[in-house]
């Protein structure tokens, strides 16, 4: 499903500089500026489809800008005069392309060898990043069926999936992590574990809603275990003592 554009005022601009001694945020906007899909220009400035969580996204980042001493402006833009609106809907197409077919890719690989050979760490990176993918998928990009059906075939084998896609299941749902989800699903009213749902929503989706410190860290775990493309299994058994340690430690 498509966004909901903003048809009066399509486009957000994004406008920012940076001190140049401010060689590490800038890496971390630029980070972000990648994981929310912005469409860079040739002259000046990113560009995303208005839409309500774009804009506040947008803010977000000029707010962090500023914070870092530099200056930054969120424009409602109705067009450029030098790039038509279907030209600059096709560039975010080509860019998801690109995208998708490197997790293509990659999938195809993994189907070529057996089940019980696959590393089930490595599928789970794509797991989660065809859900961010899929996130800033703004004009419904046809490789993203393809990959679904890669995905499907890859969740055949033994393999204990976690965080898979499915838009049934436990998943990512709006802006809400899997963890949130759950919390929602089943109407848990422990303010622990609502903590501890803010902490791996910073910690997953990396978007500082809650302003939790500890979900750096976390992220931080979670990454250095995927990067060791451990057993789908023992990943989520360290995951499990994970929450249970940070609940039982009162966060």
């Amino acid at each position: 499903m498509g966004v909901t554009k903003n048809k009066e005022v399509p486009w957000l601009l994004l406008v920012f500089s940076l001190p140049a001694r401010s060689a590490s945020q800038r890496v971390q906007i630029w980070r972000k500026l990648q994981r929310y899909g912005m469409l860079a220009l040739r002259s000046s400035g990113y560009v995303l489809p208005n839409t309500a969580a774009n804009q506040e996204r947008m803010e977000w980042l000029a707010t962090a800008i500023r914070t870092y001493k530099g200056q930054a402006s969120v424009v409602q833009v109705q067009g450029f005069d030098d790039l038509p609106a279907d030209r600059l809907q096709r560039m975010f197409v080509e860019a998801r392309s690109r995208d998708y077919q490197k997790l293509l890719h990659e999938v195809k690989k993994l189907l070529a060898l057996s089940p019980s050979r696959r590393p089930g760490g490595r599928l789970n990176r794509i797991r989660r990043r065809f859900l961010d993918l899929q996130d800033i998928d703004f004009f419904e990009n046809r490789l993203r069926t393809k990959l679904e059906n890669l995905l499907a075939q890859a969740d055949e084998s033994d393999a204990i999936p976690f965080d898979m896609f499915c838009p049934q299941g436990f998943g990512h749902r709006g802006e809400d992590c899997t963890f949130e989800t759950l919390f929602k699903q089943f109407a848990i009213r422990d303010r622990r574990v609502k903590r501890i749902a803010e902490i791996i929503h910073d910690a997953d989706l990396g978007d500082e809603k809650f302003g939790r410190p500890e979900g750096h860290g976390l992220d931080k775990v979670l990454n250095g275990w995927a990067q060791q493309e451990l057993p789908d299994d023992e990943l989520l058994q360290r995951g499990m003592d994970l929450i249970e340690g940070l609940y039982h430690a009162g966060v």
